[in-house]
């Protein structure tokens, strides 16, 4: 599956507070990524998508917003270092806590790329309550990872780099019916298939 323009923008902001908080100061990282985020954020709703397909963008300048509020009371917080782990750790929270609440993340995504007969079925439920722990899972070793690296060589940048590009795209690679975070799969199945245009047959 290719990363195309709206995967990069959807996680532009982790993209750019992981470099900047490793290399510089955290505190510009956070601002700089939250002026990101809120772009993004707008860009994607004014094309028109609803906010429950927009979670992971809106906890992201949530984060970031806390983030570069603490970071600017406390800017010598032994938090620091640790900074982009815990933005990771912050996208694996909101998955879980979005399947907690019975609300798995991917639903707002899949939403729009399926009949709208299939939304309130059970089993419409059940795939994205597998799909969003999938992605919470990567998250989480994501982030768990990050914070390894960032203990053990805390100016490896590429290496950071590499571990966050992994938990983001590995889940990106995985069988048909699991649609990547920023948006739905162009290769689902039957059951989240789109709905044909007018004047097609299904």
């Amino acid at each position: 599956m290719v990363i195309g323009y709206a995967y990069l923008r959807s996680f532009l902001p982790w993209i750019v507070f992981a470099v900047v908080s490793t290399r510089g100061d955290w505190r510009y990282a956070a601002l700089i990524a939250l002026a990101v985020a809120a772009w993004a954020l707008h860009d994607q709703l004014a094309a028109g998508r609803p906010w429950d397909a927009l979670v992971i963008e809106a906890s992201a300048a949530l984060f970031l917003a806390a983030v570069g509020a603490f970071a600017l009371a406390v800017p010598d917080s032994p938090l620091r270092p640790y900074a982009p782990a815990l933005a990771v750790g912050w996208i694996a929270l909101t998955a879980w806590g979005s399947l907690a609440a019975g609300r798995p993340f991917t639903l707002g995504i899949a939403r729009q790329a399926t009949a709208s007969d299939l939304h309130e079925t059970a089993l419409f439920r059940r795939v994205n309550s597998v799909v969003t722990a999938v992605w919470a899972t990567s998250f989480t070793l994501t982030a768990a990872a990050a914070a390894l690296l960032l203990h053990e060589a805390p100016h490896a940048v590429l290496a950071l780099l590499a571990v966050k590009a992994a938990g983001f795209t590995l889940p990106d690679s995985s069988p048909p019916g699991i649609p990547p975070p920023h948006g739905p799969a162009t290769d689902s199945p039957a059951l989240l298939k789109p709905t044909p245009a007018e004047g097609t047959s299904p």
